[in-house]
C-alpha cells in the first residue's frame, strides 16, 4: 500500500522524534567523553524522558499518519506517560548502582532510551507490522541490558534465557501475522478488523489459527503463564535497575498494544479470544500466587509477583469493556509506583551487596524503621489491602468482570490474591519480627530517596483519594471510544 506524502504527519510523532534524536547524539556524546561524561549523559537522559512526557501531555486530539500505520490518541498518550515514567524513574533512582558496578559507560543510557522508544511505537501501532517492529527494538535492547554486567554469571546467562526464549515468542507472533496477512491480504488494523467483521473471517480457520499465535506470542512478553518460564531466572540475574524497568515498562508497553489489537482488531471474534485470555489470566494467578509462596530471593519472589498481577490485569481484557478498559490503565498505574518503590529502596541496600535475599531484611524495623515502614506498605499494597493504591487497581479489575458477568473469574481473582498476601507478609514478618543481624544499613542517593518518597505519597494518596486518577483514565477511555 502505497502512502501519499501528504499522510505523513510528522506532527504525530514528535515524542518518538524527540527521543531517538536524543538518543543517537548521547550515543555520540558517550563516545566522545567516554566514562568521564557518564554523569552527564545520566542526567540528559533523565532530562529527555522528562521532556518527553511534557511533550506528550501537551498533545491533543486524536490523529494517524504514514496510512494509518501509526496512531496517536488518549489512549495511546495515556500509556507512552506510564512508558516514560517506567523508564526514568530507575534511571534517577539507578545513578550510584551503575557507577558502582562499572555500569558507567553512556551507552547503557542510549540501549535504555532505545527500548523506551520500541515500547512508544508500540503503544501508537496501527498495523502489525509496526507493532511488531516496535516490538523487537524494545526487545532487542532488553536482552543487552539483562546480560550488562560483565562481571556477573547471572546477569549473562539471564540475557541468554532471555534472547532465546524471547526469540521464540517474536517468531510465534511474527508466525501468527503471517497468517493474519494470508487470511485478510493486509496487516492494517483497520483492515484486519473489517474482515473479521464479515462471515468469512468469523469462519477462517486461518485467521483463527493467527489470533491464537499473536496471543501466544504477547503471553511470553507479558510473561503470563504458562509462558513465564524466562521470568524468574531473569529478574534474578538482571542488573537491579534493568530488572526495576524490566518489570514495569514492557508489560505497559505490550498491554498497549493488546488494547489495539483486542479491543479494536479482534473485537468481531471475541468468543474465540476470551476464552483463551481466561485460561491464561487464571493460570498466571495462580503460579505467580503459589510459586512465589517457596521464594527466598526477594527478585525471584518479584517476578512471581509480577507474573499474579499480569493475571489481575488480563482479567480487565477478558471483560472487554470500558470499565475493563479503565481498570487495566488504574492498575498499570499503580503496579507502575509500587514496584519502582521496592526496587528503590533494593538499589539503596546495594551497596553493601545487600538488598536481593529476604533475609538481607531481618530485623531492618529495628535498625532503620522508616524504611521498614515504607517498605511494609509497599507490600501491604502489593497485597491489595486497603487503604492502599493496590486495593483500588484490585477493585477497580474485579468490579469491571462482576459487571460483565463474569462473577467467577472475579472470585478466582480475589482467592488468589488472598493466597499471594502470604508472600508479602513474609517479607514484613522478617523485617519486623526476627532478630536484626549486623550492622547494615541502607544509604539513599538523592535520586532514589526522591524516587521511593513519590512512589510512597502516590500509593497512599491513590488508595485513599484515587479520583484524580480515576478520572484521568476515565476521560482516555471515553475519548478513545
Amino acid at each position: 500500500m502505497s502512502v501519499e506524502m501528504q499522510d505523513i504527519q510528522l506532527i504525530f510523532m514528535m515524542p518518538e522524534i524527540l527521543v531517538a534524536v536524543m538518543a543517537m547524539a548521547l550515543l555520540l556524546l558517550s563516545a566522545w567523553t567516554h566514562k568521564g561524561g557518564s554523569g552527564v549523559v545520566h542526567w540528559m537522559t533523565a532530562m529527555t524522558i522528562i521532556a518527553v512526557i511534557l511533550v506528550i501531555r501537551v498533545g491533543e486530539g486524536s490523529g494517524s499518519t504514514f496510512g494509518g500505520q501509526f496512531v496517536t490518541d488518549a489512549v495511546s498518550r495515556y500509556m507512552k506517560v506510564l512508558i516514560c515514567l517506567g523508564m526514568v524513574l530507575p534511571i534517577i533512582m539507578s545513578r550510584d548502582y551503575i557507577r558502582t558496578h562499572d555500569m558507567d559507560g553512556g551507552e547503557y543510557h542510549v540501549v535504555a532510551m532505545f527500548a523506551m522508544l520500541g515500547g512508544m511505537i508500540m503503544a501508537s501501532s496501527g498495523g502489525f507490522v509496526i507493532l511488531y517492529l516496535g516490538l523487537e527494538l524494545m526487545s532487542l535492547s532488553f536482552y543487552v541490558l539483562a546480560a550488562w554486567r560483565r562481571d556477573s554469571g547471572l546477569s549473562g546467562e539471564a540475557g541468554l534465557k532471555y534472547f532465546v526464549l524471547g526469540s521464540v515468542a517474536s517468531g510465534l507472533l511474527l508466525y501468527g501475522i503471517s497468517m493474519i496477512y494470508g487470511a485478510v491480504g493486509a496487516t492494517g488494523f483497520k483492515e484486519v478488523a473489517a474482515f473479521l467483521a464479515t462471515p468469512d473471517g468469523h469462519g477462517s480457520q486461518l485467521a483463527a489459527l493467527g489470533v491464537v499465535l499473536i496471543l501466544v506470542g504477547m503471553g511470553f512478553k507479558v510473561a503470563a503463564a504458562p509462558f513465564h518460564m524466562w521470568a524468574p531466572d531473569v529478574y534474578q540475574g538482571a542488573p537491579t535497575p534493568v530488572t526495576a524497568f524490566m518489570s514495569v515498562m514492557p508489560k505497559i508497553a505490550a498491554f498497549a498494544a493488546l488494547f489495539r489489537i483486542l479491543f479494536d482488531v479482534f473485537a468481531p471474534v471475541h468468543a474465540q479470544w476470551g476464552p483463551m485470555v481466561q485460561l491464561l489470566a487464571i493460570l498466571s494467578m495462580g503460579v505467580g500466587a503459589f510459586a512465589g509462596l517457596v521464594q527466598t530471593n526477594l527478585k525471584r519472589l518479584l517476578a512471581y509477583s509480577s507474573i499474579g498481577h499480569v493475571g489481575y490485569i488480563l482479567i480487565g481484557l477478558v471483560a472487554n469493556t470500558p470499565e475493563g478498559m479503565q481498570g487495566v490503565m488504574v492498575y498499570l498505574t499503580i503496579y507502575l509506583f509500587m514496584t519502582v518503590g521496592v526496587f528503590g529502596i533494593m538499589v539503596a541496600f546495594d551497596r553493601q551487596g545487600l538488598g536481593e535475599e529476604i533475609s538481607d531484611y531481618q530485623g531492618a524495623a529495628h535498625k532503620q524503621p522508616l524504611m521498614a515502614f515504607v517498605m511494609a506498605m509497599f507490600m501491604f499494597s502489593m497485597a491489595g489491602i486497603p487503604p492502599l493504591a493496590g486495593f483500588v487497581g484490585k477493585l477497580s479489575i474485579f468490579m469491571a468482570a462482576v459487571k460483565a458477568g463474569m462473577v467467577p473469574l472475579a472470585v478466582a481473582g480475589v482467592l488468589f490474591s488472598a493466597v499471594s498476601a502470604f508472600y508479602y507478609l513474609k517479607v514484613v514478618k522478617v523485617m519486623y519480627f526476627d532478630p536484626p543481624v549486623g550492622e547494615s544499613k541502607m544509604f539513599f542517593s538523592g535520586g532514589g530517596l526522591l524516587v521511593v518518597t513519590l512512589s510512597f505519597i502516590l500509593i497512599c494518596v491513590w488508595g485513599v483519594l484515587p479520583g484524580d486518577l480515576m478520572a484521568w483514565t476515565e476521560s482516555s477511555v471515553k475519548a478513545w471510544h
